[in-house]
C-alpha cells in the first residue's frame, strides 16, 4: 500500500518503521529538516520537508490516490486539517491523532464527520483501553471503538452466580441495541447464534453503546459481589480514561494525582472514583494509601522512570498485579525483571491500531478476536452494491457471518433485524469467520 505519514516525531517514526517492515511504500512529511534527515538516514522511505497543513506540501507528498494518510504530528489542529485536506485531495482513508478530548466529544461538535476524516485516534484513550482490557480479561480482544466512539466491542466472562446460565441467547432479554457477537468456551470460539446457551466461564463479545454494555455486563456478573481493587497512579488523560472505563459496580478505584487543580477536575468528573492528591512514586505514600491490599496497580504518570519506580515500590509492598506505561524500547527487557507484570507502550498501541486500517475496498478497519479465527470488521455500504438490494434476511451471507450493528448518519447506532435494509452511506460492524471474509465482502462490492 502507498501510505503518507504526517509527522516524524516519536509516534510518526515508529509507525513509519512498522509500515516499512510490512513492505508498504511510505512517505514521511515533517516541517523540521533534522527530523526528515534522520528518517531518511534510518528508514527506506521517501521524505518531504514542509508543513502538513500546506496544500503544496500535500501535493508534493502524492496524497492524491494514497491508500492511507496518517496525521500524527504533535499538533491536534494540524492533524485535523492535514487529514481533511488529504481526504479531499483524493486519499482513500485519512486518520488524525488528537489529544484534546473536545475533538472526540460528540456532544459539542462532530469534528470527524464535519472534516470528513475516517477516524480520530487518541493515543491516551487507546492506551487506557489496552490497560482496561488487561484488567478485565487478560489476553482478550482490545476494547474497540467504532462509529466515532459511539459503539464499543467489549468482552465479559460469565460468573458462577449469573442467572443467565443455561439460557439461550434469544431468551436473555437483552436491550435491542446490544448484540452478543461471539462465544469463547475453553479452547473454542465461534460466532454466536440465537439458540446458543450460556455456560459458566464463557467469554462473550458484546457490541453496543457503552452505557448499554455496562448494564448488560451486570447480567453476566450478577451475584459476584467481590470487587476488584484498582489503584491508578497518574491523573492525566490516560489515567482519566482508564478510571472512566472501569467506573462501574465491579471495581473499587483509587486515583492518585499530584496536581491539586487536576485532582479537583478528576473528582468532579469521576464521582464514583476516590481521588487523592499524592506522589505515587513515594513508598510512604503507597503504604499510607494501603496500596499493598490492591488487586491491581497501574502506573501512568506520563514519565517512564516514574512509572517503573512506582510499579517497583507497589510490587515490593505487596500489590498483586502491576501494570505500567513504558514507552522507551530499551526498557522492554528490563521491566519484567523488576516485577512489573505488563508494560504497555503507547507507540505500540497506536501502531497496532493503525495496522487495522490497512485494508482495501469497503473495509474501514479489521480487528481479530483472540482465541479463534474471527474478525470484527467495520465496512462501508456503497451505492450499487448487492447488500443494498434486499433486506438482510435475503442476503446470501456465508453461515459464519453476523451483521452486528449499523451506523447511519443522523441516527444512533442500532442492531439490525432480519427485515432491515442497509442504505448507501451506512457503516456496518460485522463479525466474520476469517475463512468467509472474502465471500462476505462480495456483497459490499460494486458490480
Amino acid at each position: 500500500m502507498r501510505i503518507v505519514v504526517f509527522g516524524a516525531g516519536t509516534v510518526g517514526s515508529s509507525i513509519a518503521e512498522l509500515l516499512c517492515q510490512h513492505g508498504h511504500s511510505v512517505t514521511v512529511v515533517d516541517n523540521h529538516l533534522e527530523h526528515t534527515t534522520r528518517i531518511n538516514n534510518e528508514l527506506d522511505v521517501r521524505v518531504v520537508t514542509g508543513s502538513a497543513a500546506h496544500a503544496s506540501v500535500q501535493f508534493q507528498s502524492d496524497v492524491i490516490g494514497a491508500d492511507v494518510c496518517l496525521a500524527v504530528t504533535g499538533n491536534d489542529e494540524v492533524n485535523i486539517l492535514a487529514a481533511s485536506m488529504s481526504k479531499a485531495m483524493g486519499a482513500r482513508r485519512a486518520i488524525a491523532r488528537v489529544y484534546a478530548p473536545v475533538f472526540r466529544d460528540l456532544s459539542t461538535f462532530d469534528y470527524q464527520r464535519h472534516f470528513n476524516i475516517d477516524r480520530m485516534l487518541s493515543l491516551e484513550h487507546l492506551t487506557a483501553s489496552e490497560l482496561a482490557r488487561e484488567i478485565r480479561n487478560p489476553g482478550s480482544v482490545v476494547v474497540e471503538n467504532f462509529a466515532r466512539g459511539e459503539l464499543e466491542v467489549q468482552e465479559v466472562t460469565v460468573g458462577s452466580k449469573s442467572k443467565t446460565i443455561g439460557k439461550a441467547l434469544k431468551d436473555l432479554g437483552l436491550p435491542k441495541n446490544v448484540r452478543i457477537g461471539s462465544i469463547k468456551r475453553e479452547d473454542s470460539l465461534w460466532i454466536a447464534g440465537p439458540g446458543d446457551t450460556v455456560e459458566i466461564g464463557d467469554t462473550l463479545t458484546l457490541i453496543g453503546r457503552r452505557e448499554d454494555l455496562d448494564e448488560v455486563r451486570k447480567k453476566f456478573r450478577k451475584g459476584d459481589t467481590q470487587k476488584t481493587s484498582v489503584v491508578i497512579a497518574g491523573g492525566g488523560e490516560t489515567g482519566y480514561h482508564l478510571a472512566q472505563s472501569l467506573a462501574n459496580d465491579h471495581y473499587e478505584l483509587l486515583l492518585m494525582e499530584e496536581n491539586k487543580d487536576r485532582c479537583e477536575y478528576l473528582a468532579k468528573n469521576l464521582p464514583s472514583v476516590t481521588v487523592v492528591q499524592a506522589d505515587a512514586t513515594r513508598r510512604s505514600v503507597l503504604e499510607e494509601e494501603r496500596v499493598d491490599s490492591a488487586d491491581v496497580f497501574v502506573a501512568c504518570t506520563g514519565d517512564d522512570e516514574n512509572n517503573i519506580m512506582a510499579g517497583v515500590e507497589a510490587r515490593e509492598i505487596g500489590t498483586a498485579k502491576i501494570l505500567a506505561i513504558v514507552g522507551r524500547p530499551d526498557y522492554a527487557t528490563v521491566v519484567g525483571k523488576l516485577g512489573i507484570d505488563r508494560a504497555v507502550s503507547e507507540r505500540e498501541v497506536m501502531a497496532k491500531q493503525i495496522l487495522g486500517f490497512l485494508n482495501t475496498g469497503p473495509v474501514v478497519s479489521r480487528t481479530e478476536l483472540t482465541g479463534g479465527p474471527i474478525s470484527v470488521l467495520e465496512i462501508e455500504v456503497e451505492e450499487g452494491t448487492p447488500i443494498t438490494e434486499h433486506v438482510l434476511a435475503k442476503i446470501p451471507f456465508p453461515e459464519k457471518t453476523l451483521i452486528a450493528a449499523v451506523m447511519r448518519e443522523g441516527q444512533p447506532p442500532s442492531v439490525p433485524g432480519a427485515d432491515d435494509r442497509l442504505l448507501p452511506g451506512d457503516t456496518v460492524v460485522a463479525l466474520i469467520d476469517n475463512a468467509s471474509v472474502d465471500e462476505t465482502l462480495l456483497q459490499f462490492m460494486v458490480r
